[in-house]
């Protein structure tokens, strides 16, 4: 009888010890779940910070509204194509080097002034005629063009890479500059530059005091030809930041007109600023040669008094960008200041 009893204690013991043990392993069991939700939730987190940090660092797709339409570009581009002898200036001034460029309109193949900035730099053509198997073999990220230069091979360099078109050339560089920051997703570095530029003019134009009220005539001698240029030009936009007075023929929101000779006393000013396109077959110089030397020039009162200079083309007109108007400025203040 004993000998039962203890059996069956035996038994209810061993299920007793049994059941405690398949209670631990399905309590471990919904541990381990729990612990996996968790490990879920922190990774999910993880992403999610992840994500915000390459937002705020400008990382991954964003979009861009442009001449042609809308383009998404994946990511902050590093093999850009610039195709604007402007936006070449503007990519520099924001610190991108380009892997290929539109050759500069003087200079070979780079204006004298951003050439040590341009070691390496494909040329890929002209503004106006634009080598796309050039482009092509650079694998760009990025393409950036101008609707008035390049609009009939928009959809061929869009088959090469991302492409974004600014509207036109216009003596206002600031508002392409801006175009070309956001394409580029460096805004905050464009306002950099621009509000730097803006502050160096409102500086000079204090220090110009009583120079402003000169009239500021500009002149520029191409080949067989001479144009005066108004304020909607390159140099124009800049003179009218400043506060300089123009001549009252000369003071119109236009971009330049071709003039004959019997116009050259339009070209009257209390001091004159000229600039000759001269791309090596000496004819523009020619030109200037001619026209600085006809009785008509030599008669302007603002050459008798000896207010006549002559200024590089590059800086002045051709160019277009914010390196050669900070250049222009230079030339601006040494002229007058110095």
């Amino acid at each position: 009888m004993y000998t039962l009893k203890a059996r069956h204690w035996l038994i209810l013991s061993l299920c007793l010890v049994l059941t405690l043990a398949l209670v631990g392993c399905s309590t471990g069991t919904e541990t381990s779940g729990e612990d996996t939700q968790s490990a879920d939730a922190t990774d999910e987190t993880a992403a999610e910070g992840e994500q915000h940090e390459q937002e705020a660092a400008g990382e991954g797709p964003y979009i861009v509204e442009h001449a042609m339409g809308t383009t998404e570009i994946p990511e902050t581009p590093e093999r850009v194509v610039i195709l604007t002898n402007e936006g070449t200036e503007a990519l520099l001034a924001m610190g991108v080097k380009p892997v290929g460029a539109v050759q500069s309109w003087l200079g070979d193949p780079w204006y004298d002034h951003i050439s040590d900035q341009m070691e390496g730099v494909e040329v890929v053509g002209l503004e106006s005629e634009v080598n796309l198997e050039a482009i092509a073999a650079l694998q760009p990220d990025l393409i950036i063009g101008n609707k008035l230069r390049q609009e009939a091979i928009y959809d061929q360099l869009s088959n090469i890479a991302p492409t974004v078109f600014s509207e036109t050339l216009k003596g206002d560089w600031k508002e392409n500059f801006a175009f070309y920051a956001k394409a580029l997703n460096r805004e905050e570095k464009g306002q950099e530059v621009l509000q730097a530029f803006d502050d160096r003019v409102a500086e000079l134009s204090e220090k110009l005091g009583d120079e402003l009220n000169k009239e500021v005539s500009l002149v520029r001698f191409l080949a067989g030809t001479a144009r005066i240029y108004y304020k909607d030009s390159f140099p124009g936009v800049i003179l009218d930041q400043l506060g300089f007075k123009r001549p009252e023929n000369q003071d119109k929101d236009e971009f330049a007109e071709e003039v004959t000779k019997e116009r050259i006393p339009e070209m009257e000013g209390d001091i004159l600023f000229y600039f000759t396109y001269e791309t090596g077959d000496g004819e523009a110089s020619s030109t200037e040669e001619d026209w600085t030397s006809d009785p008509l020039w030599q008669n302007l009162e603002v050459v008798k008094s000896g207010n006549v200079h002559k200024v590089d083309d590059a800086i002045w007109n051709t160019a277009g960008g914010v390196i050669a108007a900070n250049l222009m400025l230079d030339d601006i203040e040494e002229l007058f200041l110095k």
